[in-house]
């Protein structure tokens, strides 16, 4: 008879260090702001509600259910056409808060770094793990891919709109003083409308940590 290996041994042999498990949880949170961008420019602007499809949010700058590879995707020669699972940007007040005190700034607008969705109740939101999903009451679902990296190109938008004295030491700034304050980049997995004010139900899936 063959036995039934344990596949977390088999993964992780050392048994005297196991996985620690963080379980699934749920955490209520609410639609504090929507932005939608033209088709030509990745900043946005304020909207009452959002109507999402299987190719994100419809007329925005990042819609579509595919899109080109660039310099995030050092694995594929840039260009190359890939699933686009950043078709919404998610941001928090109270990180981008945190970011303009770093930079010496009295704010930063979601709609200057080409948000979507502006989101409170959730602590620490840029940490959301890859897999998370959103259930707006609408009937939407939204799942988050990845955090936002932080890039140059909203830097400057964020030292133009900021009327920063020096837009290319802002542009270099923002990078440094975003990281893991950005937000996430999501994509519809069930579509429909949502509205400025929606309840949202967060579900954190379950985690593991190894630690050699």
């Amino acid at each position: 008879m063959i036995q039934r290996q344990d596949t977390t041994l088999d993964l992780f042999p050392e048994a005297e260090k196991p996985v620690e498990i963080i379980p699934a949880r749920k955490l209520a949170a609410k639609v504090a702001a929507l932005y939608v961008a033209p088709s030509d420019h990745f900043q946005t602007r304020p909207v009452e509600a959002l109507q999402l499809g299987f190719d994100g949010i419809s007329g925005d700058f990042h819609a579509g259910a595919t899109r080109r590879s660039g310099g995030r995707e050092p694995w594929y020669p840039r260009g190359t056409e890939m699933r686009n699972e950043r078709q919404i940007s998610i941001v928090a007040a109270d990180e981008l808060a945190l970011i303009a005190e770093r930079m010496g700034l009295k704010e930063i607008k979601p709609e200057w770094i080409g948000a979507n969705l502006l989101i409170e109740g959730v602590p620490h939101l840029s940490m959301l793990p890859s897999g998370t999903l959103l259930f707006f009451k609408s009937g939407v679902t939204i799942k988050v891919d990845a955090q936002n990296g932080p890039c140059r190109l909203a830097g400057r938008s964020v030292a133009e709109n900021a009327d920063m004295a020096d837009h290319e030491t802002g542009a270099l700034a923002f990078p440094k003083a975003a990281k893991r304050l950005r937000g996430l980049v999501a994509w519809v997995e069930k579509p429909g409308s949502i509205t400025v004010g929606e309840e949202i139900s967060v579900r954190v899936p379950e985690q593991w940590i190894y630690r050699p």
